[in-house]
Formats: structure tokens, sequence, C-alpha cells
């Protein structure tokens, strides 16, 4: 093993700190006062040190977890969320939820022990051997290493501005056991902490950027907004909503931007969904990228000859999949304080034909979606049993919700109203399974509020362990799982062996009494009015909660609304 000497840089009649007080004292000089992990060797009394100096400790049951924790607590809070996780095995569980973390652009910094820097350079075979730096490098916005205890304060420092400038994302920091356990001169170790000062300044869009989008705008037949969940993170939320009303243009929000504006605002095109997507001439962008929840941008889906404003503040982001004609690259506070500014000189209007078309098509489907809502199915199914649980919380407006699964999630999304923004979490943009507990646990810790996280089964199964940290913080979580029985659905039937076939799980599972063993209350519900009933003692109780919700195992589709992605591929059993 490698001596810790050469770390070392203590005069014997000083008084000393080692790195793992300085690695917490420089998150405090930040305002981190929540960290999320899982403890281990090397970072355990990193924890122990966390919670003796003042800030909370968040013990999950996997790595994982405890990163979309961290994750989504960057997104709500719009700082850096801190996820702690030990080396090799627990920093690659961690690194799953940092990509995801930098695919949505989530501030978050995962902080990992590691072994002996000698002994991976040479692979020589430590104990949990990794090159975790370079590892990180590929699935993070910046990774960093910290080789000797007085560069602590500085490597915290670096990763909390890399997180949130520009455009957030997740950021590793290595910190080997041998810097953890090294000392210096307390007076030393002090001075050497940082405090960042503004991480996150404002990048201003070029004021002719902002005439140029808004002449577009003027000209418009069909002009439509589209609200991304960069809008929601921006929290300008005052100004996007005075832009939209000034204007009048309909608005579309995706499903972490719900709120925003709340979900029965007037202008909200999202029961028309199709119709503005496939019609807009003129779409704005804000916070929203072409990827592939919007179809790249491309036709059929969109009009062959829509024109784009495209509001995002990397310029790299422009241009990816189709042309836009006017870029506006800055934050988004900045761009839309422009754009209003900017409103006093140019004359918007949206026809009235278009508002026709868009009142028309929404007054179809929601009498569709109520036709579904308002069936007397037995069992549940996904629309009678989110009806129920709309029904509550139309009185609990103040909710977080997080919502994942296939079906559990497309339902969801279209029947649950947001009325506040930042109050929904879901899969996001690589649709990842397996979020909804971190994501539960950030919000109930971030707000100090309820939070009901609706749940399909097989996503429930990724983190259902979870529900013991639920229940060992004692956090007001509420978690409603659809069971139905399988992955999409469970009436699949495997005719070539006795094997359960691959989308099925047990329906007869009675997941409100996995709860019930770690104290909290578990609810079965079979019919509406039961998951309401539920749903409002539980709520009233304001305690860890599970309802095992029973579905139809018919009900719903293969991959929800993604199964245009499945392979097609013809069954070929051998003989």
């Amino acid at each position: 093993m490698a001596s810790d000497a050469a770390y070392t840089v203590t005069h014997p009649d000083e008084e000393t700190i080692d790195g793992t007080a300085l690695a917490v004292d420089a998150l405090r000089a930040n305002g981190v006062e929540t960290v999320y992990g899982v403890v281990g060797i090397p970072i355990t009394d990193l924890a122990r040190t966390a919670q003796a100096r003042g800030i909370r400790y968040i013990g999950f049951r996997q790595e994982q977890a405890a990163g979309h924790a961290a994750a989504a607590a960057g997104f709500l809070t719009g700082r850096p969320g801190i996820c702690l996780t030990v080396s090799a095995p627990g920093f690659l569980n961690g690194l799953v939820a940092l990509a995801n973390a930098t695919t949505n652009c989530f501030p978050m910094i995962q902080i990992s022990g590691s072994s002996e820097r000698n002994i991976i350079d040479l692979q020589q075979g430590d104990y949990e051997e990794l090159d975790q730096f370079n590892v990180a490098k590929p699935f993070a916005k910046a990774s960093f290493r910290v080789d000797r205890p007085q560069d602590i304060g500085i490597g915290v420092a670096r990763a909390i501005r890399a997180a949130v400038s520009g455009r957030p994302g997740g950021v590793y920091l290595d910190l080997p056991a041998a810097v953890l356990r090294a000392t210096m001169p307390a007076a030393a170790g002090a001075a050497s902490l940082m405090r960042v000062v503004d991480p996150a300044p404002a990048r201003i869009p070029a004021p002719e950027s902002i005439a140029r989008a808004l002449d577009l705008l003027a000209g418009a037949e069909r002009p439509l907004i589209v609200l991304g969940k960069g809008a929601a993170y921006a929290r300008a939320d005052q100004a996007i909503r005075s832009f939209v009303e000034t204007t009048g243009i309909p608005y579309l929000p995706m499903s972490m931007a719900k709120g925003l504006l709340p979900d029965d605002h007037p202008q909200s095109a999202a029961a028309a969904r199709s119709l503005v997507l496939g019609q807009a001439d003129v779409v704005m962008l804000v916070g929203a990228r072409l990827n592939w929840l919007l179809a790249h941008g491309q036709a059929p889906r969109w009009a062959a000859a829509a024109r784009f404003i495209q509001i995002d503040v990397d310029p790299m982001e422009i241009d990816s999949n189709r042309p836009i004609e006017a870029p506006v690259v800055g934050d988004i506070a900045s761009a839309m304080a422009g754009c209003n500014d900017g409103l006093s000189s140019v004359k918007i209007a949206v026809p009235d034909a278009w508002w026709d078309a868009i009142r028309d098509r929404t007054a179809k489907n929601v009498a569709k979606l109520r036709a579904k809502l308002d069936a007397d199915a037995h069992p549940m199914n996904f629309a009678t049993a989110l009806r129920a649980i709309r029904d509550v919380l139309d009185d609990h407006r103040d909710v977080h919700l997080v919502n994942e699964g296939a079906n559990t999630l497309d339902s969801g999304r279209d029947i649950v109203p947001m009325y506040h923004p930042r109050h929904r979490l879901d899969s996001g943009t690589w649709g990842t399974m397996g979020v909804g507990m971190g994501y539960a646990i950030a919000a109930a810790v971030e707000s100090g509020g309820p939070v009901v996280a609706i749940e399909g089964d097989s996503a429930f199964g990724f983190s259902g362990m979870e529900i013991e940290t639920i229940c060992r913080y004692q956090l007001p979580i509420i978690t409603i799982v659809f069971n139905n029985g399988g992955v999409y659905k469970g009436d699949e039937v495997n005719t070539y062996s006795a094997d359960p076939a691959p989308t099925v799980l047990l329906h007869s599972s009675r997941y409100d009494k996995l709860i019930a063993a770690f104290g909290g209350t578990g609810y079965q519900a079979d019919t509406p009015d039961e998951l309401g009933h539920a749903l409002l003692a539980a709520l009233k109780a304001g305690r860890p909660a599970l309802i095992n919700a029973v579905i139809d195992p018919s009900a719903g589709t293969e991959s929800g609304h993604l199964s245009h992605l499945n392979a097609t591929g013809s069954l070929q059993p051998v003989h």
C-alpha cells in the first residue's frame, strides 16, 4: 500500500485537519445543507462528519436512488445536489444517476472515494480498484480528481461552478482515500477553502436576436410556444407568464414544465398537442430541445415549413435537428425579460382562426378523455385509477408529484393537472425507470411538504427498497403502485415453457405489506373509491404510506406511447 506521507503537509506542533473534515467544510462554505448517499469504505466518516457539522445526511439503500435524489434536488433548488458514494461498484451505481442528470440538465455532484492512485495506475489490484476519474468523463459535464488535501476547496468550488453554469449537468469529484485521510495545518486548511461567487452568471442574449425572434412571431399565422423543463429550471416564471399572456400565443408545456402556468390556463394547448405540433407555422422553443420527445422537429409530426425560434443557454443546441431561423442564445430569464421589453415596439396578434381550430380540437379530445375517465371499469384501468387520484389532488395542489412507468406515466401526464412550477418530476429525457423513489425523497426533503409518487409496478421495482429510507426518515411520501402484474401489461402468455412471459410480474403482489414491514401504512385499493379514500387518508396522516392499486392485467399497451420504437422481429421458437 502507498504511504500517506506524500499527502501529509503538517507540522508536528500545529493543530491539524484531515481531508474528510476539509471536504465537509468546503461544502458548508458553499451553502450545502443536504447530502444524499450510501456509506462504506472510504467515505463513512465523511457522512458522520457532515452530520456533526450541521449538514443533513440522507442515507439510501442503493447508490443509484441516492444519485437520482441529488439530481432532483438540483432541479428543485437550482443548486447542485450532492451524492456521496463509495468506490468502484458504488461509484458505478451512482454514475447511472449522474449520466441521467447530465442528460436532463440537472445540476448534481457525485463525490466518491477511490482507491490508491499508484496501484490503480499500475493496475496492481487494489481494493475496489477503478480509474473512476476517467470512467466518469464521458457521462458527466465535467470530472475532477483531488490529489492533495490543500486542493479540496478548489476542487469543490470547480465542481459547483461546472454543475450550475451555462447548461447545468452532472459533475464527478474524485476524493481518493489517501487524500481523505491526509492532514494539514488547520489554519492553512481553512485558508484553502473557497466560496463560489456567482456560479451561474447571466448570459445576456444579443439584442438583435431578440428583435429577430419577435419579428418572426409577429408575422405568424399559427404561432406556438413550447415550454421545456429548462424553462421551469430557470425560475423565470413571471416573465414567461407575462410573455404568454401579453402575446396571447397558445403554449404547450412539456411534462416537467407543467405548472409553469396552471394546466387550466385558457392558453394551454396541451389537449390539442397533435394539432398544434402539426400545424404551427412559427414555433418558439423556451428551454425545450428538439430531441426525440419532440420528434426531432421533423415531419410528419411537425409542419415541414414550420419556422423555429429557440431560446437556449447553449449555442451548440441550435440547429441540432433542423434549422433554427431565430436563435436566441442566453439564459432564459434574461431572454424572456428582453422579449417582454421588446413587445413595446412589436405588435403580435394571434388570428382567430388558429384559436378556433385549437379550441375545437381541445373540446373533442377532452370529451374523449372524459368518456375514458367516467367508464365503469372492473377492475380499474389506468384512466379510472388516475381519475380518483386527480379528484383528491385537486384539493391538495401543493403536493409534489412524481410519476414513472410506461402507461402509468403516459396517462398520468395527461390526466393529473399541475398548478405550480417544479412540482412534477418524471422519467425525463432518457425515459429512465427507477427514478421514482429517489425523486420523491428529494422532493420531500427539499420542500418539507407532501409528495405523491405514482408508480408502475415494474418501475417501482427498480428502487422499491427505498421505502425503508422513507420510513426511516419519516418523510410525508405516499407511493401509489399501479399493479397490473406486468411490464406494460400483465396478461402475456408464454406458450413455449412453464416460465412466465417476459413482461409478466406477480399480479398477486401485495406491495402495501412491504411498507407495513418498515412501520409505514399500507392500503389495498381495488376500486376508484377505495383508491381515493386511501389517498385522502394518507394525505391527512402526513406519514409514509403505500397504496397497492390493483389494475386490470390487460390494461396498458406495449411500451406505452413508444410502441413504434420496439423491434419488430417475429418469434422463432427453437425446436
